[in-house]
């Protein structure tokens, strides 16, 4: 059995911050309402409630989320997974991870927004078998068994 090798994996969350001019009800909305979100980021079909699964359209394969914490104006956080294109692998797995939205108000009645996407693994492929009966795991360098998602990052303007 031949052992699948994966990329190093910085598991350092990226974490951003601003202040932004307008109250955190209009940004919630732009976080929150998928027209407004997909105008910033892409197109999606956001639900902000916990337990609500979610994707966002990629050129290549959809981006699968879901809810796992609202706090309207104050708090969103959700799942991110996101998997190669359909044959694109080329040993990659994909990767699943967190994102988290924190809003705060200024002072001046503006936005302190923080983002950290975060808590990046590697997913598990299904096991391939080859030849007779065996099975393989794969461990980060950590020592741990790699389960789940490392985003490419994508920039646009607002």
């Amino acid at each position: 059995m031949t052992a699948i090798k994966h990329p190093a994996i910085d598991h350092a969350p990226l974490s951003f911050e601003c202040e932004l001019p307008d109250p955190p009800e209009k940004v919630w909305r732009a976080l929150t309402v998928p027209e407004i979100l997909a105008a910033w980021m892409m197109p999606n079909n956001i639900m902000p409630e916990i337990g609500k699964r979610f994707a966002f359209a990629t050129p290549d394969t959809p981006i699968e989320c879901e809810v796992l914490d609202a706090e309207p104006g104050k708090r969103l956080r959700y799942s991110w997974r996101e998997r190669p294109a359909a044959g694109e692998a080329n040993g990659s797995a994909g990767f699943d991870s967190t994102v988290t939205f924190t809003l705060a108000r200024t002072p001046s009645g503006g936005t302190l927004l923080r983002i950290i996407h975060g808590d990046f693994a590697v997913a598990q492929p299904a096991v391939a078998m080859r030849g007779s009966a065996g099975c393989g795991i794969s461990l980060a360098a950590s020592g741990y068994p790699l389960a789940a998602n490392a985003p490419r990052m994508m920039l646009r303007a607002a």
